[in-house]
């Protein structure tokens, strides 16, 4: 160690408070902001971004960047993490890191109102000024990184995975999602039809069932909330993490499986390396990772025989007697493959043709060959190409998710990533504890969390995504045995 590298970390340690505060004013503004706040969150976040940007591009980061030595991996990584955020910081001019932040803020906010109304035209003027600043954004780091300006903006959510490493994946999978989709239907139609749960079911009940089952999971709420918001997200920082949900009385199934999801976010920030909390090293391997991370508690685990068959001995108590509750039925129910136009409520099967679509299109827009007036159409025309059906309104359609209206550009392919290495990862945990599928039987999830911990969580961002599955697994990303899963499960006649 040196000088040079101690002041590193005392910069980006408070590069990281303000990384915190941000986050916290997201999950405030998502979950209990009123509307009148919005322009003034507008501005408080993108002076913390200035703030940030700011303490990244000052000419004494750049000489202490020159001077520092670090030894051993981790702080190795971390100064090598260190160069590469440097980078990429001092090609964005401060003015656009600020204009971003205001106009990301503003057009999530009209955003929650036209999707309400299905009403593309409300928010098209904000996402054109949205995704113009993204263009911008792209090219300037795209000419210090030498990425095509869309590979730039995928690199904020997973280094080292490119368009080009992602465009055979989901070209693979397409083919399959063609042969596999109308098999899985077929086999579906012969199977009685699932009974739904008979509601309605009380907010107050589903919430302690959430908190019960979030706690199974590992959770401590000494260092964590449960709240609500209209898209379910997992925020704030390791010591205190933020998850929301939504409630319906019709259904419990959206908030509890939610729950599950964000729990696995949640876990994963919990278990990150507290000797590096604030480095970018202690940080998380990327979106890809996190959602692996979500993606093996919920689709995984929750939805495996073993956990409904705990559920099925579980909501009797909860909800009372119903038949629904059998864990075959359950399983018909949760596992149903269907093609619905909402990505959030589907399949594992038809999931990622959801997300093919958006990183298709979101490519044509920071490419400059898709203009966000013409968003809608090209939408339905790729949905019904893919899933054969007809988009019935914006809502159902190019209006029905956050991220674009949020500046998240890049983002959508670490949902499928996720789950082909969530699927991945559960395989290796099946081999290293036999025991795993028992515990789930009676709702213990501790012998998977101990073997995530250990194997992902602790890690940090210290490996990049692939040498992470490498570490965990024995082998990079493998798709196949995400399609494997999936052939076990609804391919099985």
């Amino acid at each position: 160690m040196n000088p040079a590298y101690d002041r590193l970390k005392a910069r980006f340690a408070r590069i990281g408070a303000l990384g915190e505060a941000q986050s916290m004013l997201h999950w405030d503004a998502a979950a209990v902001m009123p509307p009148g706040g919005a322009a003034a969150r507008g501005e408080q976040l993108a002076t913390l971004a200035g703030l940030a940007h700011q303490l990244m591009t000052e000419p004494g980061l750049a000489a202490d960047l020159a001077e520092a030595e670090a030894a051993g991996d981790w702080d190795s990584a971390n100064l090598e993490l260190m160069r590469h955020a440097q980078a990429r910081a001092t090609a964005l001019p401060g003015d656009l890191v600020e204009a971003s932040a205001r106009a990301n803020a503003a057009c999530e906010t009209v955003w929650r109102d036209a999707r309400a109304k299905s009403d593309f035209a409300m928010v098209r003027p904000l996402l054109e000024e949205v995704v113009r600043l993204q263009r911008e954004t792209a090219a300037a780091l795209s000419a210090v990184s030498g990425l095509s300006p869309y590979d730039s903006l995928m690199e904020s959510y997973q280094r080292g995975i490119g368009a080009g490493d992602v465009e055979p994946i989901f070209s693979a999978y397409e083919s399959f999602l063609a042969e596999a989709l109308p098999r899985a239907e077929e086999i579906q139609a012969r199977q009685p039809a699932p009974r739904e749960p008979a509601g309605p079911f009380a907010t107050a009940t589903q919430q302690t069932l959430c908190r019960e089952l979030a706690g199974r999971v590992g959770l401590d709420f000494a260092h964590a909330r449960l709240d609500e918001s209209l898209h379910p997200f997992c925020g704030g920082t390791p010591t205190d993490v933020r998850i929301t949900t939504r409630y319906t009385p019709d259904s419990f199934a959206q908030a509890l499986l939610g729950v599950l999801h964000e729990t696995g976010h949640a876990m994963y920030e919990r278990g990150l390396p507290p000797d590096f909390a604030r480095q970018p090293v202690g940080g998380a391997a990327g979106m890809a990772a996190h959602e692996s991370q979500s993606l093996i508690v919920e689709m995984q685990a929750a939805r495996s025989e073993a956990f409904l068959s705990y559920l099925g001995r579980k909501l009797p108590e909860v909800f009372g007697e119903d038949p629904a509750y059998a864990p075959e039925n359950l399983g018909r129910l949760w596992r149903r493959v269907e093609r619905g136009f909402i990505r959030v409520d589907a399949g594992e099967i038809s999931y990622p043709a959801h997300v093919i679509l958006r990183f298709r299109l979101e490519r044509a827009l920071i490419g400059g060959e898709l203009a966000v007036a013409d968003l809608p159409g090209a939408w339905n025309e790729g949905f019904s190409r893919l899933l054969g059906r007809a988009v019935p309104d914006d809502a159902r359609g190019c209006l029905q998710d956050i991220h674009w209206h949020d500046g998240a550009f890049g983002y959508f392919p670490s949902y499928t990533l996720g789950a082909m290495a969530a699927a991945q990862l559960m395989q290796a945990v099946r081999q290293a504890v036999p025991d795993v599928d028992a515990a789930l039987a009676e709702g213990d999830f501790s012998p998977m969390m101990a073997w995530l911990r250990e194997k992902v969580h602790s890690q940090g961002s210290r490996l990049g995504f692939q040498d992470l599955l490498r570490h965990a697994t024995g082998k990079p990303l493998d798709p196949s045995d995400f399609m494997a899963h999936l052939r076990a499960r609804y391919l099985a006649d």
